[in-house]
This record gives C-alpha cells, structure tokens and sequence, in this order.
C-alpha cells in the first residue's frame, strides 16, 4: 500500500469512496455532488486529502480528509481529521492505520499543536483505533453542535 495527497487528477479514484463514506453514515450518496464537493476542496487548497492505494495495481483502498483550524488558546494550528474511510474488503489491513499516521506526519510538519477527530458515539472500532495511535477522549472540554438547517 502507498498512501499519495490527493489532487485533482485523484477525483475519479476518491469519489466513489467519499460516497461510500458518506452512505456509511446514512447521509444520501449524492455522486455528482460529492465530486463537485471534493473538487472545490481540493482546488481551493480547502482541506488536505490522502488517499491510500494498492500496491500492485493503484486500486483505492481508502482515504482521509483534513481541514486546517486553529487554537487561540494555543495560538497554534490545528487539523481536523474529519473524514476517514476504508473499503470493506481492505479493512484489517491497517489501511486506516497508515492514513492516521500520514495524517499525524502532516500534522506535525506543519508545526501543528494537535489533531482533533469525531467519530459516532457506536463506531467502537474506529475509537479503538484512535486510541491505538495515540488520540485521547477529550476530558477538558465538551463538545455541542448548532445545527442550522431546522431553523
């Protein structure tokens, strides 16, 4: 496995995993959108992709996203790693492993103070992975969500 940053020329490899990603959590796959999505991402320098591939035969076997953001605590950057996602057939093949350390290289390389993640209160495995490459539950701050679409 090699894992690469994304660029435009990845879209047809990333797509149809951000896609599955988003049907894994119950939100409507929408594949045009979700390119048009990824692509303004990418060409705006919006968010850091990396997407893991086969060795052998560059088929996709996952990918992450990363958004910049910043402590004022701290006042240092901070990296959002707030999408990850595996193939089914490529889990337990520390795909997910590999991409979290490109994620945390990255991270300090850009001289970062920390890395946040959110994963579903029921997702076990990926809390368990987390917390095998290091990532801590937060026991400083709790935190919300506005939602702004019901209003």
């Amino acid at each position: 496995m090699r894992i690469v940053q994304a660029t435009l020329e990845h879209l047809d490899l990333l797509t149809p995993l951000f896609v599955k990603y988003r049907e894994f959590y119950n939100a409507m796959p929408y594949p045009e959108t979700s390119r048009s999505f990824l692509e303004k991402r990418l060409a705006r320098k919006e968010s850091v992709i990396y997407l893991a591939l086969a060795d052998k035969d560059d088929t996709p076997l996952g990918f992450c996203q990363l958004y910049p953001s910043f402590s004022s605590l701290t006042l240092k950057r901070v990296w959002i790693l707030n999408d990850i996602y595996v193939c089914e057939d490529a889990r337990r093949q520390l795909v997910a492993d590999g991409l979290m350390q490109q994620a945390k290289k990255m991270a300090r390389e850009t001289n970062a103070i920390r890395l946040r993640v959110s994963t579903s209160i029921h997702n076990d495995v990926a809390q368990k992975v987390y917390e095998s490459i290091g990532f801590r539950q937060d026991s400083q701050f709790k935190n919300y969500t506005l939602e702004l679409n019901d209003e």
